[in-house]
């Protein structure tokens, strides 16, 4: 099953892989198939392939290499551009001004 028309072979090989390695995990069908889309439909975007494209998809550290790095859990965390981003989806008013730990605070984290 391929969700996106605009994918190349090798984007629909990447989704399969992710997919695959992802329900090997134990990962449930349905969030496999979220993770690896939303993996691809990111290295479209740092390659150019996508339409829209998140300054996180372009600027931060490549799905593959991150590989965890950022699963949300001992210290660290999400990014300051990852709560950013969160704060804008949520509509959190003043989040341009706010520091790291207040957006995390404002996040209800």
């Amino acid at each position: 099953m391929m969700p996106q028309q605009a994918w190349s072979k090798k984007r629909e090989r990447q989704y399969e892989h992710i997919k695959e390695s992802a329900q090997d995990r134990g990962t449930g069908e349905e969030r496999a198939e979220e993770i690896a889309s939303r993996t691809v439909n990111k290295e479209r975007a740092r390659s150019g392939e996508a339409k829209q494209r998140s300054r996180s998809s372009v600027k931060d550290v490549s799905s593959g290499h991150r590989g965890g790095k950022r699963s949300h859990q001992g210290p660290g965390g999400p990014t300051k551009e990852q709560l950013y981003n969160e704060a804008k989806q949520r509509g959190v008013e003043g989040r341009s001004t706010m520091s790291k730990a207040e957006l995390a605070k404002a996040l209800g984290r």
